[in-house]
C-alpha cells in the first residue's frame, strides 16, 4: 500500500511520501536507543512539563489537525475536533497522575519480614524503546493513548502509523519535538508493513503495541513471541448492544445510532450487534431504524454531516460483500443496504439496518467496519447472554436495563473487556481499555495501561544499605 494522503470523499490523491530506507531506519533506532538511556533518568515533573506543553500545542492547533484527519480518513470534522480535544485531555491526565500510578508499592511490614527482608518494595521502571503499530480510524487518539503513558513512564516510542494517514503521523512526531521532548523520544517512521518485522526484531526495541486487524495482530504477536518481547494488542470487535424490557427504550434507540455510526461506523468498540428483548423489540427497531434513515450522509468537512465516507475503497468493498452475502441468504435491509444515491465520487455507504440474521451469514461472525447494524430478537436474558457471547470477539459490550439482578448477571457472564450500562462504550484515561478472545490482550489507559510497558521490579533488602 503506498504511503499517501487520498481524500476518501472524492478519491483524489493529494500527496505521496517515500518510505524510509534501511539507513534512515537504523539512524532512528540508534537515536531512540541513545535517548532512552538518558530520558529514563528524568523525573515525573520533567516529563509532565513536556507532556503538558504538547497538550498546549495540540489545543492551539486543534482546528488544523482536525482538518488533516478529516482529509486523510473521512471522519466528520466535528468528530475530528473532539478527537484532538480528547488527546489533549489525556495528556494532561497522565501528566497529573503518572507519579502516583507508578509510585513504589510497599508491602506491610509483617509481609516483608515474612520474606526475610528488613525492607522490600516494588518499583516500576521503563522497558525502553516501544514500537507502536497504529491504525487509521482514530489517527490521533490511538497514538496518544499509547504515547502519553509510555512517555510518562520513561519509555521512548517509535510510531509505524497506517499508510493512509501520513500527514497525521508526521504531525505527531513533530508535536512532541516542538513540545521539547529530547530528540528520539518519539519518532514517526514512514515505512510500509513489510518493514515491521525487522524493526521489531532489532534488539534495541523492547516491546510493541498494536491496534488493528486480527491478521496484523497475529503477525506482530508471533514475531514478538519469537523474540520474547512484550506486546499489547487491541484488535477487532463486534460489540453487543442489549436492550432489556426495563430499559428506557427511546433513549436506548437514540444512543444506539451514535454507538453504531460514530467515526462513520469505523470503530472497534462501536456497537454492531443489537439484541432486543421481544417485549421491546418492535419499539426499539422502529425508533432505531427511523433515526438511522434520517442521518445526513455527506462531505465530512460540512458541519451538518453525520456520516462521511469510509476511509478506503477496499473498506467499502469489504462492507458491501458482508451486506450482500447477508441479503442473499435471507436478511432484510430496513434502510440503506448500499451506496447512497447521488454520491458518484468517494467511498460512501448508507447507514444500514439488517434483520433476519442467521449464523450462516458472514456478518454474524465477522466485524462490519462501517455504518451497518444487525438487529436480533431474543426472548430471555439467557438468550441475550448466549447471543452476545456468540462471537470470536470480546472487546466491549453495552446493556440497557434498570434491573439490579440483570445487571449482576451481565457483569458476571458477558465475555468482554468492558460492560457499559445505559450508555455507549467509550474510552477514558482513568479506565482500563482492552478485550478478550480475538479482540486482543493487555490493557491501555488507566494505571493498568501505564504499567504494561514497565519492568515491575522487586527490590529486597536482607539488611539496610549503609547510610539508610
Amino acid at each position: 500500500m503506498p504511503i499517501a494522503t487520498v481524500n476518501p470523499a472524492n478519491g483524489e490523491t493529494l500527496k505521496t511520501f517515500d518510505a524510509l530506507g534501511p539507513q534512515d531506519i537504523e539512524h532512528r533506532l540508534a537515536i531512540a536507543d541513545a535517548t532512552f538511556r538518558q530520558y529514563r533518568t528524568t523525573d515525573f515533573s520533567e516529563r509532565a512539563a513536556l507532556l503538558n506543553r504538547a497538550a498546549d500545542l495540540l489545543e492551539q492547533e486543534q482546528t488544523d489537525i482536525a482538518r488533516t484527519m478529516t482529509t486523510e480518513m473521512g471522519k466528520p470534522l466535528a468528530a475530528a475536533r473532539a478527537e484532538a480535544a480528547k488527546c489533549a485531555k489525556t495528556m494532561r491526565w497522565y501528566a497529573r497522575h503518572a507519579g502516583d500510578l507508578l509510585a513504589d508499592e510497599h508491602p506491610a511490614d509483617a509481609d516483608a519480614q515474612d520474606s526475610g527482608a528488613v525492607r522490600a518494595f516494588v518499583r516500576y521502571r521503563p522497558l525502553g524503546v516501544v514500537l507502536a503499530v497504529m491504525p487509521w480510524n482514530f489517527p490521533l487518539w490511538q497514538v496518544v493513548r499509547f504515547a502519553a503513558p509510555a512517555l510518562m513512564a520513561g519509555n521512548v516510542g517509535l510510531l509505524k502509523h497506517a499508510s493512509n494517514v501520513p500527514q497525521t503521523a508526521l504531525y505527531l512526531g513533530d508535536l512532541f519535538r516542538r513540545a521539547g521532548f529530547p530528540e528520539g523520544c518519539f519518532q514517526t517512521l514512514l515505512v510500509g508493513s513489510d518493514a515491521i518485522e525487522s524493526i521489531l526484531r532489532d534488539p534495541r526495541v523492547a516491546a510493541a503495541t498494536l491496534t488493528g486487524s486480527e491478521p496484523a495482530g497475529r503477525s506482530v504477536a508471533a514475531i514478538a513471541a519469537d523474540e520474547v518481547k512484550k506486546t499489547v494488542l487491541e484488535l477487532g470487535g463486534s460489540d453487543p448492544y442489549i436492550v432489556m424490557p426495563s430499559a428506557d427504550v427511546e433513549r436506548a434507540a437514540a444512543v444506539a445510532v451514535t454507538a453504531r455510526t460514530q467515526n462513520n461506523g469505523q470503530s472497534c468498540i462501536a456497537a454492531k450487534r443489537f439484541i432486543a428483548h421481544s417485549d421491546v423489540y418492535d419499539t426499539f427497531l422502529d425508533r432505531f431504524t427511523t433515526r438511522m434513515a434520517e442521518l445526513t450522509v455527506g462531505d465530512p468537512m460540512e458541519e451538518s454531516t453525520d456520516v462521511g465516507p469510509l476511509a478506503s475503497e477496499q473498506g467499502r468493498a469489504d462492507l458491501e460483500e458482508l451486506v450482500d452475502d447477508a441479503v442473499r441468504l435471507g436478511a432484510t435491509a430496513l434502510c440503506g443496504g448500499g451506496r447512497p444515491p447521488g454520491f458518484d465520487r468517494g467511498w460512501y455507504y448508507a447507514p444500514t439496518v439488517l434483520i433476519g440474521i442467521t449464523d450462516e451469514m458472514r456478518i454474524h461472525r465477522e466485524e462490519a467496519f462501517g455504518p451497518v447494524a444487525t438487529v436480533y430478537r431474543v426472548d430471555s436474558i439467557d438468550e441475550a447472554v448466549e447471543l452476545a457471547n456468540d462471537t470470536p470477539f470480546g472487546l466491549s459490550s453495552n446493556v440497557w436495563t434498570r434491573d439490579d439482578a440483570e445487571t449482576a448477571r451481565f457483569v458476571r457472564d458477558l465475555a468482554a473487556g468492558g460492560v457499559f450500562f445505559n450508555g455507549m462504550t467509550a474510552s477514558h484515561p482513568a479506565l482500563p481499555f482492552g478485550g478478550v478472545k480475538r479482540s486482543g490482550y493487555g490493557r491501555e489507559l488507566s494505571g493498568h495501561g501505564i504499567r504494561e510497558f514497565c519492568n515491575i521490579t522487586t527490590v529486597w533488602y536482607g539488611a539496610e544499605p549503609a547510610g539508610s
